[in-house]
């Protein structure tokens, strides 16, 4: 008996599994929060050096404040005042015209500066003057969470192979809304840089167990099913940040919005069962068999459970050392296993980099931040939608391969749009997003079906992990634009187009059973060798 005929028994999607998708859909809400959370909290207003030590000066006595900034701050090309330079001293002259503010003189800010609080009342970079020289600064805070959550991935995904899914989940939730709530009141940009370490370092954990958990509860029929609802927490947790972020404009107040709701997540626990499918590859048998009676009992299939003793799952034992434990190292050991990993590390760390390199520019398109980032949401309803019919329709490396292979087609169409036509530019992307959110729903589930259960916790924290690599770059990518404007759009079409050829190079898992062990997938049980016949499609 495998463990897929026994999911059938149970029924594989009845009550208990739909329990299970609806409390972490639920709880997965808050985790695109965070990791959207730097594109509004990091924000640079429009600013421009304090002249107000000038207030002092009888000369500004009769001149209103926008007289005052025409004497004081240069204009810029594009008619608006310089962020970052003001002139040596008052010229006075160019009330009358009789002057050019480009042949005077000027130096940097001396007094700080004041900034524009109409679209964000507080941000990082107006708590700590992260603009002119330190403006990088604001990139590097997302750089620096996502590197946490980059660690964070590897950690987790190694302790629930090890310890197990649920009780991973537990200290996932009680860390990350720990230090999410105590970076909202850091008191020095020190500070808040490693408390947000910590936090993408702690929240990651709810991301990949809940997304195996999901997974390994439900049979073969339902995973593609599971796989686009999964997605579509982060879909509506987008929406979500861009409503919360418009509603709530200090960035304090707005981290405190997006991680209270891990409180759902803490109370709901007690509900969420362990992974039985984990729990018999490692030999816990009385475990397995507790939660497949409860799953029995919910689905209302007591009567296929009546059958089933902890000493008759043994003929599914998928270990048969029983309590060895894996490891990352086992991602290398053997030949088959060391290629998945090596082409599926790279799918990811394409796909990363180039769905969050278009995220992150919700300001360089020219419409509002927060309709930028809730079309962004939008479009990925109908994208993952499509791939439901997608998966079944051509199966998961072929959507994989179209979906990048598209993406990168709309950042390279947006190089060649002029910048003045931002309704186009905004058009382009909006789509190269939608292509990137099939693009990641699909790797996701595609994923968790490449890898055999023994090490899938293992496999999913790797590849989260080099997605999270990627992630940390998209921030220093954009920063490529003061080197030549299009140059972060080509570095994100080139990407996009390398994650593709990745793809290309994996098996397809439609239609097949979850692979048990390392030896699944390197061919020695004949029972699961897969076909040459999908490989070759």
């Amino acid at each position: 008996m495998k463990f897929e005929d026994l999911l059938l028994e149970i029924n594989g999607f009845g009550k208990f599994q739909i329990m299970i998708l609806c409390i972490n859909f639920f709880c997965r809400i808050t985790i695109p929060c965070h990791f959207l959370l730097n594109n509004f909290i990091a924000a640079i207003p429009t600013h421009h050096c304090d002249i107000s030590a000038l207030d002092v000066s009888d000369v500004f006595g009769n001149l209103s404040q926008e007289q005052r900034l025409a004497v004081s701050v240069p204009v810029m090309k594009n008619g608006k005042w310089s962020s970052c330079l003001m002139f040596t001293e008052p010229q006075l002259q160019l009330l009358t015209g009789s002057s050019n503010s480009t042949d005077l003189p000027t130096v940097a800010c001396l007094d700080g500066w004041v900034y524009d609080n109409s679209t964000f009342v507080s941000t990082l970079a107006s708590q700590w003057d992260l603009v002119c020289e330190k403006r990088a600064m604001n990139k590097a805070m997302a750089t620096i969470f996502f590197v946490g959550v980059m660690f964070g991935a590897a950690v987790f995904g190694s302790l629930s192979d090890r310890y197990g899914r649920k009780i991973m989940l537990l200290v996932s939730y009680i860390s990350g809304m720990g230090f999410g709530l105590a970076s909202a009141f850091a008191s020095s940009l020190i500070m808040f840089s490693v408390l947000r370490f910590f936090t993408g370092f702690s929240i990651t954990g709810i991301a990949i167990v809940s997304t195996v958990l999901n997974v390994e509860w439900v049979d073969v029929k339902y995973r593609k099913l599971v796989g686009v609802i999964d997605s579509l927490s982060w879909t509506f947790g987008i929406m979500c940040l861009s409503l919360i972020a418009y509603c709530v404009r200090d960035w304090r107040w707005l981290t405190v919005a997006v991680t209270l709701p891990i409180t759902l997540g803490i109370i709901s626990w007690r509900w969420v069962p362990e992974s039985a499918r984990w729990l018999v590859a490692t030999g816990q048998l009385d475990k397995a068999h507790h939660y497949l009676k409860q799953c029995a009992i919910m689905n209302q299939r007591e009567g296929a459970i009546s059958t089933i003793t902890p000493q008759t799952l043994k003929s599914i034992i998928v270990n048969e050392e029983g309590t060895r434990k894996y490891s990352y190292l086992d991602l290398v050991r053997t030949p088959k296993i060391r290629r998945l990993a090596l082409f599926t590390g790279i799918a990811w760390l394409c796909v990363a980099t180039t769905a969050y390199g278009i995220s992150f520019n919700i300001t360089g398109f020219g419409l509002n931040p927060y309709l930028t980032q809730f079309l962004y949401g939008v479009v990925e309803i109908p994208s993952k939608f499509s791939v439901y019919w997608l998966l079944d329709r051509f199966g998961r490396r072929k959507t994989e391969v179209g979906s990048l292979l598209l993406a990168g087609v709309c950042l390279m169409i947006n190089i060649f749009i002029s910048k003045d036509q931002w309704i186009a530019r905004s058009t382009v992307a909006v789509l190269g997003r939608g292509f990137c959110a099939a693009a990641f729903g699909t790797i996701v589930l595609y994923s968790s079906e490449l890898y055999p259960t023994v090490i899938r916790q293992n496999g999913m924290g790797y590849t989260s992990f080099m997605a999270r690599l990627g992630v940390s770059m998209a921030p220093l990518i954009l920063l490529l634009e003061d080197v030549w404007s299009d140059l972060p759009q080509v570095v994100l079409c080139s990407t996009a187009l390398i994650g593709a050829m990745a793809a290309r190079l994996l098996p397809e898992t439609s239609n097949r059973c979850l692979p048990e062990t390392i030896e699944d997938i390197e061919g020695t049980r004949k029972e699961l060798i897969l076909s040459e016949k999908n490989d070759k499609e």
